[in-house]
């Protein structure tokens, strides 16, 4: 085939960054309040990606406890220089704190090391540059040195980093407030040596529907830069809320192994009603260089789902099994925490073939460390399934399935004991307030529950046996699932869920099989 499908990592990744290693790309993207952190993806063609693992894996390298919704790690970039492999990123504080470090590792699949903490690095989105002399530079926003103009006005500044001491030494420079003087949020910066040029490529306009891709170049790595005529080089922000791709932006360049320019970005598919389920998506565009700038997606001007492909040899991966039937001994990739876990809550050698989870005193609706175990949403219609063996014994234990945006936007569909009776339940929580939608009187062990949506029509089915499905719940919309409803940067998760609510206990929900799959629209 010559075309491929955007987006190339479809769901919850957003903040794209990417490197080449003569025939090898790896990408890595932000996760913010969820652990392991920072996924590490590989690719032979830029279209078709494999996750190796997470930079972050470690408790010692990521300490999430207590964080809300959205804080925790922004943006990071990834580089590599003389056989090592460099990933920088922010920690972003409840207090709005930012503090910067890098990570470091010879195999990007294997163990990444203990961070490296720079001070005096303000702002966020750092990212390195390796200049042609051995000199290593930091690039970053601030607030500029002579003050802010107006609300969320940014200086993208670069300072020298020495790697063997791990500190920022030398002057910080100034490089470029942006395209235009009413430029705001400017962030996501990162420098190239192309030819002659040391170029600049930054995000503009915020990270909702007016996101924008501009770019500046300068003969000298400290500056003055000239910004680029036609910005923004890439931006949806004219094509309007109807528009099928929408909020472009935070970009990174690529040239392959064969000559040809690539940039990958995030974006947004709104769907039912233009909300946006799946957050920030990583999507790829061709990009073809001009006059000594680049034109991005030459001849059309914006992102669309289905582009030419680069010229690569297609290399696909092996397809991962639509059904976990957790017969490992450690869990897949694509499962997450909600922060740091303190204490394996999680087993899968307790009970050989199935996921246990024991429950935990720690709410979902707190900024805590749940007992949850779960998995991006990434297509705009699918199914959900599992089945589950738990037994409540009090009315603060429940266990099923969590479709969850944050602690104060979720649906659970769960089990347990309410005003002495044993239920299965879906409870909407919306802004904080909770609604019981449907409820239905149960007395079982085994459970088999199952999730549909169709676009934003959600429909919920429970059976205590192999055979047809009983609906408990149909016709709910699900936009409580969006950013737009709850705000923040993240995306719409489902997963395993188990809670003793406030109360010691040692109790266990078992769950024998976990399937996700895509539906048609």
């Amino acid at each position: 085939m010559n075309t491929f499908r955007n987006p190339i990592l479809p769901g919850f990744y957003p903040d794209p960054s990417v490197c080449r290693v003569d025939e090898d790309y790896y990408m890595v993207t932000s996760t913010f309040e969820y652990f392991p952190g920072v996924p590490i993806f590989h690719s032979k063609d830029l279209v078709n990606w494999r996750q190796l693992g997470h930079v972050l894996s470690r408790p010692s390298q990521l300490d999430l406890d207590g964080l809300l919704p959205s804080k925790g790690i922004w943006a990071p970039t990834i580089r590599y220089h003389e056989g090592t492999f460099y990933v920088i990123t922010t920690m972003v504080g409840n207090d709005k704190s930012q503090r910067n470090f890098y990570v470091t590792a010879s195999d990007p699949e294997g163990e990444w090391s203990e961070p490296v903490w720079l001070e005096d690095a303000p702002g966020i989105d750092p990212s390195l540059f390796f200049d042609e002399d051995g000199k290593v530079y930091y690039t970053g926003n601030r607030v500029p040195p002579e003050g802010q103009i107006h609300a969320k006005n940014m200086d993208i500044w670069l300072q020298e980093l020495d790697l063997a001491s791990g500190k920022l030494i030398g002057d910080k420079y100034s490089l470029w407030q942006g395209a235009l003087k009413v430029a705001h949020a400017q962030e996501g910066p990162h420098l190239y040596k192309i030819g002659s040029y040391y170029y600049l490529l930054i995000a503009e306009g915020g990270t909702g529907r007016t996101h924008a891709v501009t770019i500046a170049r300068s003969e000298s790595v400290a500056g003055p830069y000239e910004g680029c005529r036609s910005n923004p080089i890439l931006t949806h922000r004219h094509l309007g809320r109807e528009a099928e791709i929408v909020n472009v932006g935070h970009a990174e360049l690529i040239e392959t192994q064969n000559g040809e320019w690539w940039m990958v970005c995030l974006a947004s598919r709104p769907y039912g009603g233009n909300y946006r389920n799946l957050g920030r998506e990583t999507f790829l565009v061709p990009v073809r260089w001009e006059s000594g700038w680049p034109v991005v997606a030459p001849g059309i001007g914006k992102i669309e789902l289905i582009m030419n492909r680069p010229n690569l040899p297609e290399h696909r991966w092996p397809s991962l099994p639509a059904c976990d039937h957790f017969d490992t001994l450690e869990l897949e990739d694509h499962w997450n925490f909600i922060r740091t876990p303190r204490e394996e809550f999680w087993s899968l050698k307790e009970r050989p073939g199935y996921l246990r989870l024991r429950l935990k005193p720690e709410s979902i609706t707190k900024p805590e460390n749940p007992s949850f175990v779960g998995r991006r949403q990434q297509h705009i219609s699918f199914a959900s399934c599992t089945v589950m063996e738990f037994n409540p014994r009090s009315e603060q234990e429940s266990a099923g399935l969590v479709l969850l945006q944050n602690m104060d936007y979720q649906f659970r569909f769960i089990y347990g004991i309410w005003e002495g009776n044993k239920e299965i339940r879906l409870v909407r929580r919306c802004g904080g307030e909770e609604t019981t939608l449907a409820s239905h009187s149960l007395n079982t062990s085994k459970l088999y529950l199952k999730v549909e949506a169709y676009q934003q029509n959600y429909r919920f089915f429970y059976r205590e046996q192999e055979g047809p499905w009983v609906t408990l719940c149909e016709n709910v919309l699900g936009t409580i699932l969006s950013t737009d409803m709850a705000g923040g940067f993240t995306g719409a998760y489902i997963g395993m869920y188990a809670s003793s609510e406030g109360k010691k206990s040692d109790n266990a929900a078992d769950f024998d099989w976990f399937e996700y799959i895509a539906l048609t629209e």
